[in-house]
């Protein structure tokens, strides 16, 4: 193992597991200051987790081995999927690989579980969350495994590491493919991380929840497992747009540095986003997620142009 994928390998394991706390964190300091307030630190979620890691656990009445499985569930499917998201095109492969697929399909399985648990404990707002999430996970896997297929086809692989080395320069730029499929992702990861205009982090208004809603049963450390695996997804997205989705440079060592700059920077984004842009009504998040699609089929179009 040479020094550049052991060093890709520390990044993933300790960014992916113990830093993805901090983004959300940082989105909300930001986002506060942008709005006159003082609003809590970027540590912040690291004390939330440490105050539900000392709490107790509950069990409403009629729930099953569902409801008390589906945080682990949740865990373990996210701490996969950040080993399955590289930092850098040299990134080891755990065991599991790096193929986009797979990736979609641990999503896919985290959000599953949640929703699996919220119909097993039956009450209203869970359900209403669970549904309305279930709902759109249509419109934002469509249109994930769509922008995910325009790199795809630029790297001729599904790998990844493959698609961080095809996509990195400035020549894969000459087509607006890549630039297309970015549109789209740039709306994935507003809905996979439940921000504004999609979702509303900072509800209390159990009517208009999604992701929030399905959690409201859960206490102690099954609930700081979903938030650490909410804050886990910020990573996730974050990574694959700056390492895929937008220009990086060829030199792993030039990835890996920049690589914190840019998740700074895109942080500062979903905070100035949520600013400028009230949330939508949940019935039109479809038509929002369509259009995303519609611009990586455009993409994906744009190539089959180009190469033919």
């Amino acid at each position: 193992m040479s020094g550049a994928t052991a060093v890709a390998g520390t990044v993933q394991i300790v960014g992916g597991i113990a830093l993805a706390p901090l983004l959300p964190g940082l989105v909300q300091h930001w986002k506060a200051r942008l709005q006159g307030r003082r609003g809590p630190t970027p540590l912040q979620p690291y004390r939330e987790l440490r105050r539900l890691w000392g709490k107790s656990t509950v069990s409403p009445e009629g729930a099953t081995v569902l409801y008390r499985l589906a945080p682990s569930v949740v865990g373990a499917a996210i701490m996969a999927a950040a080993l399955v998201v590289p930092v850098a095109a040299v990134a080891p492969s755990w065991g599991i690989g790096h193929d986009a697929l797979l990736l979609v399909g641990l999503l896919a399985l985290a959000r599953f579980a949640v929703a699996a648990a919220a119909w097993d404990v039956g009450t209203g707002f869970s359900l209403i969350g669970a549904s309305r999430d279930l709902t759109l996970s249509v419109f934002v896997e469509a249109t994930l495994v769509l922008s995910l297929a325009v790199a795809a086809l630029l790297a001729a692989t599904t790998d990844l590491r493959g698609i961080v080395a095809a996509t990195a320069g400035t020549d894969v730029w000459t087509s607006p493919a890549l630039a297309l499929g970015a549109l789209a992702f740039a709306l994935v990861a507003v809905a996979e991380t439940g921000r504004q205009p999609i979702d509303s982090p900072d509800t209390h208004l159990e009517l208009t929840m999604i992701h929030e809603g399905p959690l409201l049963e859960y206490a102690g450390r099954d609930l700081a497992y979903l938030q650490w695996a909410a804050a886990v997804r910020h990573w996730l997205v974050l990574v694959l747009a700056a390492q895929v989705f937008l220009p990086h440079p060829r030199e792993v060592w030039l990835q890996l540095a920049l690589l914190p700059v840019v998740l700074i920077v895109l942080c500062a984004a979903f905070a100035l986003v949520e600013t400028l842009v009230a949330k939508m009504r949940v019935l039109l998040v479809p038509r929002l997620l369509a259009a995303g699609a519609i611009s990586a089929l455009l993409g994906i179009a744009s190539w089959l142009v180009s190469s033919s």
